[in-house]
């Protein structure tokens, strides 16, 4: 679906499934939607302060999102609140699905993260992704997810990253 001048300031819902289940919702801002990939705004969903180690999501942090209708995961720009880039957060997940006011993704465990200045690029999640038995339930998306992972680090790793989200 195209977004016209008038849609363009909507606001949606995010809606992460995992396992079948709904793992967070929060509201965004809609950025852009040109039929495959839609763009979104949000400010950090999560309470309080999380710190991986590697990065701290916290309040005040505003997320860039985007997501595609025919690939295998989505990447989010993370700016502390006073606009510095501390990184991109990647999700691999099924393709978006935007539906009624709602953009639905279910996560599949595997994540990676690219700092700001490219230096600490990481898959995470790797261990989840093997006890989620996608595997064996689902062959074929657990090969999509697998090579949505190659895809994303190889870009990450070769500053890839402003070409997939310009």
């Amino acid at each position: 679906m195209s977004v016209n001048s008038a849609d363009t300031a909507a606001g949606l819902e995010v809606v992460l499934v995992k396992a079948g289940r709904t793992k967070i919702r929060y509201p965004a801002e809609l950025l852009q939607d040109d039929g495959t990939r839609i763009a979104v705004r949000a400010p950090w969903a999560g309470s309080g302060v999380r710190d991986f180690g590697f990065v701290r999501f916290e309040p005040g942090d505003v997320f860039t999102e985007y997501y595609w209708r025919d690939r295998w995961y989505s990447v989010k720009e993370v700016r502390a609140a006073d606009g510095t880039v501390k990184g991109w957060y990647c999700d691999i997940t099924r393709p978006a699905v935007r539906d009624d006011g709602e953009l639905v993704v279910e996560d599949l465990d595997l994540d990676l993260w690219r700092s700001a200045d490219g230096t600490d690029v990481r898959r995470l999640d790797e261990d989840e992704f093997a006890e989620s038995g996608l595997a064996e339930r689902d062959p074929e998306a657990a090969s999509a997810a697998v090579a949505a992972l190659g895809e994303l680090e190889t870009l990450a790793r070769t500053g890839g990253f402003a070409e997939l989200l310009s």
